[in-house]
């Protein structure tokens, strides 16, 4: 397992933007709905370094949609994604 992995907010953060309509998000759309399943706040200083090491190490690509950030995973981040994904699947069928 990488090192992004191990962070459960940033594995949650590249699902919900795997499973985005669109493919994409606006960070305070990602905030709400990670502190919606956590049922919990999230301070947005923690939530924001999580979605910047995520940018920082090329799995999610950040743009700016007239005022907001919006972001996307990339194709390494889609990688990451359905590799974890094939990983539970696994652990939850043995």
């Amino acid at each position: 397992m990488t090192k992004w992995l191990r962070s459960g907010r940033r594995r949650d953060v590249c699902v919900l933007l795997a499973g985005a309509a669109d493919g994409e998000l606006r960070g305070q759309q990602l905030k709400s709905r990670l502190e919606s399943h956590y049922d919990d706040r999230i301070e947005p200083k923690a939530f924001y370094g999580s979605l910047s090491a995520l940018v920082d190490a090329g799995f999610v690509e950040k743009r700016t949609a007239g005022l907001h950030d919006v972001y996307a995973l990339t194709e390494a981040g889609e990688r990451r994604v359905r590799d974890h994904y094939a990983w539970v699947r696994n652990c939850l069928e043995s």
